[in-house]
């Protein structure tokens, strides 16, 4: 019999739903003294091959306001051929095709291993997959080279059938219309004016036929969508296999732009009109089907809609000192345009993919609600010659064992829940569909008021945190024995073009409010490392920067009321504090995430911060900790390689270290190890095992180095070294130069800052939590 901590984890690992609290408050007064809130962070795609997709469509609930999908915990009448709806209680009759159920030949969706199931749909077409890349042109020649040979890489990845667009940028536009044989012809646009979605229609001839609008019609008032028997946009987004050979050679000969730039300029860059092209070209031809905008940039948008920098080099872009003295002239006017763009994209299921690499910025602060909304990429680099970037992109078209991309389009996501619970809202990579409904709370957490989201993109590690609220009053008990229950239907267009419904159902039981806390504290199984997740992710969701200190009083008010709820203590004395096993780690994470990126700006650019946030707000659990807390290994001749604290006591002149920070991955040699490398040991026959050890890190480095998205930075560093400051920030200072010289801290490196410690921090956790003035 599998314990409470393993059941949950096989149920985890098979719905790829982790929820904060695993024993629910069984009402509303319960709920608000747990300080963290009932929530669950969800994965829709989560990797399954031992899920073959069922040939048949879903049994719906009966009931209007319901409509829940048949799951293994409605309860069944194998005689009557009735099923009860474990949400709303409604008798439905299962249709003919059920008519040979019993005890003994249930159908899959029954089946308790069959919690989450996916089915196709059979009824509707197949739709096309769109790729429309958006090039900037002014870039350094070897840039640009190495761009065109990652794109020209690119189309042999791509399906034969995939419909593929090409628009390039500089001072102008440049729509190419590929259908034309040995001659390149494209439509010129300003950079300087933006265009509706109705005028670029005109312009670019792309009037649709009766039944093409027919067809649209139809696909716009929720018939599912509708083929075009031709595609309308047949001259600009062309079937790879027609016109491989034709884009192959035109982005071959793509030049830089050939507009010249004084010196002391920069390039003008008309980002914002190429890329509100690509949005409303996919708006008049491809409404409502899977398409990705992947838009590839060198530099800031210098001129039109979308600006962020003049074209004077004089004039650096705007930094956090800007932005905080409110000094960034561009900014606001920039971020409503991309909102616009990102808002027109999601309602069109489209998705927008930014690849950015400059070493300066490039506008990441004011675009990123267009990969935010849209579930779509972003990458930053120094260049695109660098493998970070070559190896990313590639990595967008990694395939899974069928030979489909690991990407998906177009997806709603639906929750359904048990009376006793509402959903409150979603954060990350989603817009609401503002569907009201039963299960709807009023009280709003991230996307809220609404059952339904939209996410444009999926794929494999794509996670969003969902909360609920306990609606039940507290004189009003759930009958003993009840459960309750929460539905995640997920909809999708899967890469092969076919119509594909996910569901996972997930069901705790409730507490008894007059039962011992502990059962809830094992409940919040490996507690710490999670709910920490919800929270930070609650709390993140719009912030402005001149919030930070807010959020960190915030977070710091929330850890401590968490303590005392949760914690064992003598009133006034902080050395009687004790906190049960599960939650142990949780001020821990607490302490990194106060100094990670997510909430410090220091010595980070407003593109820097957002990208963090992006991957931070995107991904699952294991890859966000690793994020908050990086994860340190020690190589030394003691033993295999060991995990160690990420503390300064671990920085040892003897040792290796390896740290992945998610970002980065770095490599540091301690201060004899890098003076017996730079004698040259390792070449030394004799000294054959100080090669092994300088050779396994480097080897467990490519291991993550290759299976990572996107590819981390990666660093070989050493004592003294420039780079190894990136490993000197993240641990904990527990040795500092104001107490280098107290009596038993000789072993470790003193880091040179102010910060306070992990101990100083716990010290003052405790006074605060069992003060009786807090």
């Amino acid at each position: 019999m599998a314990t409470f901590p393993e059941y949950i984890s096989q149920n985890e690992e098979r719905d790829g739903v982790r929820f904060s609290w695993n024993v629910w408050p069984s009402s509303r007064l319960e709920a608000t003294r747990m300080v963290v809130p009932v929530a669950s962070l969800f994965t829709p795609l989560r990797e399954r091959p031992d899920l073959p997709p069922i040939q048949y469509e879903p049994v719906l609930c009966s009931r209007a306001t319901c409509r829940a999908v048949l799951n293994p915990l409605c309860q069944v009448d194998y005689r009557a051929k009735l099923w009860a709806c474990n949400f709303c209680y409604q008798r439905n009759q299962f249709p003919p095709s059920y008519a040979g159920i019993s005890e003994v030949n249930q159908p899959a969706e029954l089946l308790p291993q069959f919690s989450t199931i996916e089915y196709v749909v059979q009824r509707g077409p197949q739709m096309p997959l769109v790729f429309l890349y958006v090039v900037d042109t002014c870039m350094e020649d070897e840039d640009l080279q190495a761009l065109k040979e990652s794109l020209q890489m690119s189309l042999s990845l791509l399906p034969p059938t995939a419909l593929v667009g090409l628009i390039t940028f500089g001072r102008m536009v440049q729509v190419h219309e590929l259908g034309c044989e040995g001659i390149s012809k494209s439509y010129v646009f300003r950079g300087t004016k933006d265009l509706n979605a109705k005028q670029l229609q005109e312009m670019l001839g792309l009037t649709k036929p009766a039944a093409a609008a027919a067809a649209a019609a139809a696909a716009a008032q929720g018939r599912g969508p509708q083929p075009a028997q031709q595609p309308l946009s047949n001259r600009f987004l062309q079937p790879v296999q027609k016109v491989d050979m034709n884009l192959t050679d035109l982005l071959g000969e793509l030049q830089r732009d050939p507009w010249p730039v004084t010196q002391g300029k920069r390039p003008l860059r008309s980002l914002g009109v190429a890329m509100s092209i690509a949005v409303g070209l996919l708006e008049c031809t491809f409404p409502n089907t899977g398409a990705r905008v992947m838009t590839f940039i060198g530099g800031p948008a210098t001129q039109g809609p979308g600006m962020v920098v003049g074209d004077e080099l004089k004039t650096p872009i705007r930094s956090w000192h800007d932005l905080e003295k409110d000094n960034a002239k561009f900014m606001k006017k920039a971020t409503k345009h991309y909102e616009s763009l990102a808002n027109r994209a999601s309602a069109n299921g489209h998705i927008i993919d930014i690849y950015a690499c400059s070493l300066d910025q490039t506008g990441l602060l004011e675009m990123k609600c267009c990969c935010n909304y849209t579930g779509g990429y972003m990458v930053m680099a120094d260049s695109f010659n660098t493998s970070l970037f070559k190896q990313t992109f590639q990595r967008v078209f990694t395939k899974d064992v069928q030979g489909s991309f690991k990407m998906a389009f177009a997806a709603t996501l639906e929750v359904k829940t048990s009376r006793e619970i509402k959903v409150s809202g979603a954060i990350g990579p989603c817009v609401s569909l503002n569907a009201k409904g039963p299960c709807v709370s009023e009280n709003e957490i991230g996307t809220g008021g609404t059952c339904q989201w939209k996410i444009c993109g999926l794929d494999p590690s794509t996670t969003l945190a969902l909360y609920f609220e306990v609606v039940n009053q507290h004189n009003a008990p759930i009958p003993q024995g009840g459960r309750g229950a929460v539905q995640f239907v997920t909809q999708y267009q899967h890469s092969s073009g076919q119509r594909r419904i996910r569901v996972s159902t997930t069901a705790r039981n409730w507490a008894d409010a007059q039962e011992e806390e502990e059962e809830r504290e094992g409940g919040g199984e490996r507690g710490g490392e999670r709910r920490r997740r919800r929270r930070r992710r609650e709390r993140r969701r719009g912030r402005r920067t001149e919030e930070g200190p807010d959020v960190l009083r915030w977070l710091d008010r929330q850890l401590i009321r968490l303590c005392q709820k949760f914690g064992d203590y003598h009133k006034d004395d902080p050395n009687s504090f004790r906190f049960s096993e599960t939650f142990s780690l949780y001020p821990q994470f607490m302490f990194h995430l106060r100094r990670s990126p997510f909430l410090q700006v220091f010595n980070n650019s407003p593109d820097e911060s957002s990208y963090y946030r992006h991957q931070f707000n995107r991904h699952d659990l294991t890859q966000a900790l690793i994020m908050i807390q990086p994860v340190l290994y020690a190589y030394s001749f003691n033993g295999p390689p060991e995990p160690v604290l990420l503390d300064s006591s671990s920085i040892l002149p003897d040792r290796i270290l390896l740290m992945d920070t998610f970002f980065q991955i770095l490599i540091y040699h301690g201060e004899t190890v890098a003076q017996w490398r730079k004698a040259g040991y390792q070449e030394m026959a004799e000294y054959e095992n100080f090669r092994h050890l300088l050779q396994a890190p480097v080897d467990d480095a490519q291991e993550l180095l290759h299976t990572r998205f996107p590819m981390p930075r990666y660093i070989d560093t050493e004592h003294g070294g420039s780079q190894a400051r990136f490993l000197l920030s993240k641990v904990n200072p527990s040795q500092t130069h104001n107490n280098m010289y107290a009596w038993g801290q000789e072993s470790g490196a003193p880091i040179l800052t102010d910060d306070v410690s992990l101990q100083v921090f716990m010290d003052h956790l405790k006074k605060l939590a069992v003060s009786s003035a807090a």
